[in-house]
């Protein structure tokens, strides 16, 4: 097991408020760890990491993943929010990395968003 699958354990699926995580390498669009069962194409990890480039896009559009329209709710040059029926996506740039989690609806999404940011704040 690699030193980001660690960390995607350690700091977000153990919270047991992050549902799903991965970490997206920022230059390639590639998954460089994920948490068992998280699958995330190249397409879909390239639209993760090309939505801090197109903020207003983001913001407009939201995103479609995993068969599910999430629509945006905060998008700035770090985080990027999004929710569908109480399900949330929620992404955070770093120099390297783009990370992303999921949630769904028995999760707080605050500790969702906290133990995102803060494994994101390490890397920046």
């Amino acid at each position: 097991m690699n030193q980001l699958q660690i960390l995607i354990n350690d700091c977000l699926i153990d919270t047991k408020h992050v549902e799903n995580a991965a970490i997206i390498v920022a230059k390639t669009g590639s998954v460089t760890a994920a948490s068992t069962r998280f699958l995330i194409s190249h397409q879909q990890a390239q639209v993760f990491v090309d939505a801090f480039k197109h903020l207003n896009e983001t913001r407009d559009l939201g995103f479609y993943f995993q068969e599910k329209a999430f629509t945006c709710v905060r998008a700035d040059i770090n985080s990027i929010y999004s929710k569908c029926e109480g399900h949330g996506l929620i992404l955070v740039k770093t120099t390297h990395y783009v990370v992303v989690a999921t949630y769904n609806d028995s999760m707080y999404p605050s500790v969702c968003v906290e133990a995102v940011e803060t494994l994101g704040k390490i890397h920046r």
